[in-house]
């Protein structure tokens, strides 16, 4: 079926030292981005537009590398994720250094996303087999209460560094539908096993199978989302007036609370790709082997964008 579908990067996380970060880190034998691969990958599975969520101060710099070499091949707009933008307790966010979370950051897109879309980070090697599924699920799903959202659901054992923990969220699933989410630091202990201890310190650490389901934030939904992060955007402000300098608006928060009251659904749909990152900074050289070996298979071409 031939169907608009967009792919909305989170890359608001950057700040004002655009060649130091590791989102824009050269990894792929042509001094690449991992950013690149997953625009790359999600031409190949069928989206026709990307935009790419920054800081206004970025936008330049960004424009001038990555969109250079990327809109000559598929659509590409800019949002700027401003806390200026929030007309409750206004003043007192415009100064806020930090963004003010996930949620925020979808919301600040609304006027440029008309279609089903997907989200991903701008810092995770998500792997082709992920959009390819992700575009099919966007490609069929029909915009009607409840709504249909989706996430990608990774098998743990493909998620995690030798480096150290990872954040991941582990995830329970019943019926392909997801049930529960527990935000955790992910890894293997010195038996091998992979242990999830969850953030919320309340909770005790528990063993993860080699195949249990992970999010790692590539999330899928209808434009519906918009109106139900708008309505509750409010509320989560008032429950945090007194920590307004802290506190996160975020996406997996504002998904389960759409299951919660049957706004939506969340099918869980898995795939047996790999995830890449710069989690620690001994992360890059397997990033390098890793997308050196691709390129080797012929999954990349050596030159990414000049095929």
């Amino acid at each position: 079926m031939n169907k608009n579908i967009t792919l909305v990067i989170l890359a608001a996380g950057m700040g004002s030292r655009f060649g130091g970060l590791k989102q824009i880190t050269p990894l792929g034998p042509n001094d690449e981005f991992i950013i690149d691969y997953s625009v790359y990958d999600a031409i190949k599975a069928g989206f026709n537009k990307i935009i790419f969520l920054i800081k206004e101060e970025n936008y330049d710099i960004f424009k001038e590398t990555i969109g250079a070499r990327v809109e000559p091949h598929i659509k590409v707009e800019y949002c700027f994720q401003k806390n200026d933008n929030v007309p409750l307790y206004k003043e007192e966010l415009k100064n806020r250094q930090k963004p003010l979370g996930t949620a925020h950051a979808i919301l600040c897109c609304k006027d440029k996303v008309n279609e089903p879309f997907m989200i991903i980070n701008a810092d995770d090697f998500y792997g082709r087999d992920a959009f390819i599924k992700g575009a099919e699920f966007l490609k069929q799903i029909k915009d009607e209460k409840p709504y249909p959202y989706g996430m990608i659901g990774y098998l743990v054992k493909n998620t995690i560094t030798e480096n150290g923990s990872v954040k991941r969220g582990v995830c329970e699933v019943k019926d392909s539908n997801l049930i529960k989410i527990t935000e955790s630091s992910v890894g293997r202990n010195e038996e091998g096993k992979i242990i999830a201890t969850p953030l919320d310190e309340s909770l005790e650490s528990f063993e993860v199978n080699e195949d249990d389901t992970v999010s790692m934030n590539m999330l899928l939904f209808t434009p519906s989302i918009f109106s139900f992060i708008e309505n509750h955007f409010e509320e989560f402000l008032e429950k945090n007036k007194n920590n307004l300098e802290k506190c996160e608006y975020l996406i997996p928060d504002i998904l389960f609370d759409s299951i919660k009251e049957d706004y939506a659904t969340a099918k869980v749909i898995k795939t047996t790709a790999t995830w890449y990152g710069v989690t620690y900074k001994e992360d890059a050289e397997g990033v390098k082997k890793a997308l050196k070996q691709l390129v080797e298979e012929k999954e990349y071409p050596n030159h990414l964008w000049e095929e």
